[in-house]
């Protein structure tokens, strides 16, 4: 019995420690990853966005950017604002219970929701009509904005998307942590201090078999998917979305919207068999491109190509299948060529207050 209460007694204080140490590490966390845009209410949801106004010559229509699952919008920042600043009024969004913005209603947990709550910040911003950029996980939500405001999707381009049913299932953190109560507890104490430790393995992985830029990982926060919330969040997401994506896949043949697919044949993250191939099946108006020994991040090593990519989707002719051969054949060459370019300049400015 003595052993027993003995066990308990270090089980109860280990825990305590953890939580208390999350709590210190989430204030070191945000401290050094603050918000850099600005936050609206709507829909229900308090979001972090940051959007760039056009400039006098501006050649493009508006662009929505949506990051994929563990992710901020600084993501995808990056590599595209400096690109195309001033060329498109562009929305660069954390998306509901991302970064720094609040998970907002129920909905906010499934794709079709989040995209719901995009265009209700378009909305508020004067924004009629885009073309919706979507990363991985904002795949989804891309195709589900196309599919339920297709008045508002000017065009989509789909950045080595999920959006069909895939074999096998998910990581079993991703199970555990929507779980009422031993989720929360394992997003308040274990995650943090076990998730450091595999944040830059993690990053090689959804690289590989490219290179992930100089600095990335403290560059683009990754850090705060480990706050309890935003895991909780970003947990539900991936638990909800094979789900959505099988009952939601069989209407993608009434979207019309132009799209562009950029996807590789080495991401071993997203499928591109079961995802892009189905999206180049299903949809009525789409282009596949199809990068051999590219990974699962299109956005940094096939920046270039995805530009073009937004150009010839606002009606400017390019030839993005040269372009893609073009970006196989310095890929071959030279491995880490195409990500060792700037980063980009991201300056943390003050939050300004919600509206």
């Amino acid at each position: 019995m003595q052993f027993v209460q003995v066990t308990l007694l270090f089980l109860v204080t280990l825990l305590a420690g953890l939580f208390l140490a999350t709590r210190v590490a989430v204030l070191i966390i945000e401290h050094r990853h603050p918000p850099v845009g600005e936050f609206a209410t709507v829909n229900g949801t308090k979001l972090h966005f940051v959007y760039d106004r056009a400039g006098p010559d501006a050649d493009l229509p508006p662009v929505v950017f949506l990051h994929g699952a563990s992710g901020n919008l600084v993501d995808q920042m990056l590599p595209f604002r400096d690109k195309l600043s001033g060329r498109a009024d562009l929305l660069f969004v954390d998306r509901p219970g991302h970064g720094w913005s609040e998970r907002g209603p129920e909905t906010n947990a499934w794709p079709d929701g989040q995209a719901d709550t995009v265009a209700a910040l378009m909305d508020e911003l004067g924004i009629d009509e885009a073309i919706v950029v979507g990363h991985s996980f904002g795949g989804a939500i891309a195709v589900s904005f196309a599919l339920n405001h297709p008045d508002r999707a000017a065009g989509m381009l789909l950045l080595a998307p999920v959006s069909h049913p895939w074999p096998g299932g998910v990581d079993w953190y991703y199970e555990l942590t929507p779980k009422p109560v031993i989720g929360h507890l394992f997003s308040e104490t274990l995650v943090l201090p076990f998730g450091l430790m595999r944040l830059k393995p993690g990053t090689d992985a959804v690289f590989s078999p490219n290179e992930p830029p100089e600095d990335y990982v403290r560059r683009t926060g990754v850090a705060l998917v480990l706050r309890p919330f935003h895991f909780r969040a970003n947990a539900a997401d991936v638990d909800n979305l094979y789900d959505y994506v099988t009952r939601t896949a069989p209407r993608y043949t009434e979207i019309a919207t132009p799209s562009v697919v950029i996807t590789g044949d080495s991401d071993t993250i997203v499928l591109p068999r079961v995802h892009s191939l189905g999206l180049q099946r299903d949809l009525q108006d789409v282009e596949l491109l199809w990068v051999k020994n590219l990974g699962h991040k299109p956005d940094y090593v096939a920046t270039d190509l995805a530009v073009a990519a937004l150009e010839k989707l606002s009606g400017k002719p390019r030839d993005l299948q040269a372009m893609a051969h073009g970006l196989e054949e310095r890929i071959a060459g030279d491995r880490n060529g195409p990500v060792e370019r700037s980063l980009g300049h991201v300056e943390a400015e003050p939050a300004s207050s919600d509206t």
